[in-house]
């Protein structure tokens, strides 16, 4: 038994000034090249929990890939899913400001259908004993589809995330057929083509329940960066929830930690409220620490009544 998780590899290349930063200007500082994408971060932040995640995915065939792998392993993903392939990954081009918030990126998508191909044949094997199923709404429709038909076929509940919302906004029937969709508040409003970064929480958590009631999606949780996050399902359950109060590094991963929390405490039985709190608190450990010190809970630290995985 394990979560899955379905979505992308990138290589994340982030520089950081050491003084105020000029957006027009020659800024000093540091650059780091660390493994990203949102699939694999969450694979990832699902394991530091001591959980044992399946990973589905790509990487290419360089030293970069086995890198991956290597990496992946060591943290206790299962890696049997994860094709090598040419261009088998992204890369994430970001630039930060002296606060740690991102001041600007590019992406180059990696191309993922190869998936289609594994899931037309191991499909079952993957997705039988799945715990739950989480995967990037973005990713090619195909590949989606294929995730879905399983999930019907197993009873397994779903649970959304994204890499590019742009894309993922013309896919409103498949947000329908998850149970819960996590995004942050810029996302949201190219989702409902609207403007929601200067709402209060508690106006934004009526706003966004009357939004997926009318949309039909089942739940959403919405990410406010240092405001802390907001959530709604269709059966009335809603509600805001803090930050943690900590000093920032780099917000870059937050989100994904905070959406593998979610998705943690759903599939293990949690409220979406209890839920979105353990997100938050598996956010605030990302943020104050470098890439190359991943904090690590036992699940009862998180007040999760389930067993270590051997």
């Amino acid at each position: 038994m394990a979560i899955v998780v379905v979505g992308a590899v990138f290589v994340d290349i982030k520089g950081f000034p050491d003084d105020l930063y000029h957006p027009t200007g020659r800024n000093a500082g540091r650059v780091e090249i660390v493994h990203g994408g949102v699939g694999r971060n969450v694979a990832e932040d699902i394991a530091n929990v001591e959980l044992r995640p399946r990973f589905v995915s790509m990487v290419d065939d360089t030293g970069s890939g086995l890198e991956v792998l290597r990496k992946l392993g060591k943290h206790k993903v299962n890696t049997d899913y994860v094709l090598t392939q040419k261009d088998g990954m992204g890369i994430w081009l970001a630039v930060f400001d002296n606060t740690g918030d991102l001041a600007g990126s590019i992406s180059k998508r990696p191309k993922l259908d190869a998936l289609v191909s594994l899931l037309d044949e191991k499909g079952d094997e993957i997705f039988r004993d799945a715990d739950s199923i989480v995967m990037e709404v973005d990713m090619e429709k195909e590949i989606v589809k294929r995730i879905l038909h399983y999930a019907g076929q197993y009873g397994k509940k779903v649970y959304g995330v994204v890499s590019n919302m742009a894309i993922a906004s013309q896919r409103r029937d498949f947000l329908q057929s998850i149970d819960c969709f996590v995004c942050n508040v810029q996302e949201a409003g190219i989702l409902f083509v609207d403007d929601f970064s200067g709402m209060e929480p508690e106006a934004l958590t009526e706003e966004l329940y009357g939004r997926i009631v009318k949309a039909n999606i089942p739940a959403m949780v919405v990410t406010l960066g240092s405001r802390g996050a907001v959530y709604a399902g269709m059966d009335g359950e809603r509600g805001y929830c803090p930050p943690e109060s900590v000093i920032v590094r780099d917000t870059s991963g937050a989100g994904d930690a905070f959406c593998a929390g979610v998705v943690i405490g759903q599939t293990y039985g949690k409220t979406l409220r209890e839920s979105v709190r353990i997100g938050t608190h598996l956010a605030a450990s990302v943020i104050t620490v470098s890439e190359s010190t991943c904090p690590r809970f036992l699940p009862k630290e998180l007040g999760l009544d389930i067993d270590v995985p051997e």
